[in-house]
C-alpha cells in the first residue's frame, strides 16, 4: 500500500479532551494544538477551563460538564457536534489504600469518573466522530504491575483496557486505543503530602530503567501518535520508563 500521500497530521481536525485543563489532558491539548488541531477541552470547573484557555490558541474552546452524570455528557456532545478525535484523561486524584482499610461505597465512587465517565463519553461521543477518527482512553501500569494498596487502581485500569478492546471491535472502523502511563509528575498525586510524593518519585526513579519519573508532555506525545496513526486499534500502549520490566 502506498502511504506517501498520507499527511499524518492533526491540521484541521477537531480534538475533544475530557479532563483537558490539567496534567496529561492539558499537555495533550497543547501538543494537539501545536500540530494544527482545533482543541476543545472539558472540565467540571469553569475556572480551570478559563485558566487553561489562556495558554491555548485562540481557536480553542472549553465546556464545563460534570462527567459523573450521563445526561450532562450527552448534552455536552450535542453542543460540540461533529469532531475527529476523543481523548479521555479525566480522573480523581490517585488514592492508595489496603483492602482491609477500603470502604466499599467510597471505592465504588472512585469508578464514577475514571471508568463510567469514559463509558458514557464513548456512548454519546462516538456518533459524532468523523470518518477516520479515534478514541483514546487512559489506563495505567497498575493493571500489569500493581503494588500493595493499588487494588482500586489495578481494577480500574484493567476495566478501561477491557473497554478499549471491546469498543475497538464494536465501534469499528473508529479506532479505539489506550495509554498506560507509569508514574508521571502531574497534579493527580496532590492528595499526598509533598514529603510522601517526593519520596515516591525518588523511589520510583531509582527503580526505573530510565532512572526518572515521566513528564506529562511525554505522555501527550503518545496520545498524539494514537490520533495521527491510522492502523492500530484495540491496543494498550505502556509508557512507563521500563517499569513493566523491573
Amino acid at each position: 500500500m502506498n502511504t506517501t500521500n498520507k499527511t499524518f497530521s492533526l491540521t484541521g481536525k477537531r480534538v475533544v479532551i475530557l479532563g483537558g485543563t490539567s496534567g496529561l489532558g492539558l499537555a495533550t491539548a497543547h501538543a494537539a494544538a501545536e500540530d494544527g488541531a482545533e482543541v476543545i477541552i472539558v472540565s467540571s470547573s469553569q475556572q480551570r477551563i478559563d485558566s487553561a484557555l489562556q495558554t491555548l490558541p485562540n481557536n480553542s474552546t472549553g465546556f464545563a460538564a460534570d462527567l459523573s452524570d450521563e445526561g450532562n455528557i450527552k448534552n455536552l456532545f450535542e453542543k460540540i457536534g461533529a469532531f475527529d478525535h476523543l481523548v479521555y484523561t479525566a480522573g480523581e486524584n490517585i488514592s492508595l489504600s489496603m483492602i482491609a482499610d477500603t470502604e466499599i461505597p467510597k471505592a465504588q465512587e472512585y469508578f464514577k469518573i475514571r471508568f463510567w465517565g469514559a463509558y458514557a463519553a464513548i456512548k454519546h461521543g462516538a456518533p459524532h466522530i468523523n470518518k477516520g477518527g479515534s478514541i483514546c482512553l487512559t489506563s495505567g501500569i497498575a493493571s500489569q504491575r500493581p503494588g500493595a494498596g493499588w487494588s482500586l487502581g489495578a481494577c480500574i485500569c484493567s476495566a478501561v483496557e477491557g473497554l478499549c478492546r471491546a469498543m475497538a471491535v464494536e465501534l469499528a472502523p473508529i479506532r479505539v486505543n489506550a495509554v498506560l502511563p507509569g508514574v508521571i509528575k502531574t497534579n493527580l498525586w496532590s492528595s499526598m503530602t509533598e514529603t510522601d510524593r517526593n519520596g515516591l518519585f525518588d523511589y520510583v526513579s531509582n527503580s526505573l530503567l530510565v532512572k526518572r519519573v515521566g513528564e506529562a508532555d511525554e505522555i501527550a506525545q503518545t496520545f498524539l501518535f494514537m490520533m495521527k496513526q491510522t492502523f492500530a486499534t484495540g491496543q494498550c500502549y505502556a509508557v512507563d520508563g521500563g517499569a513493566s520490566l523491573v
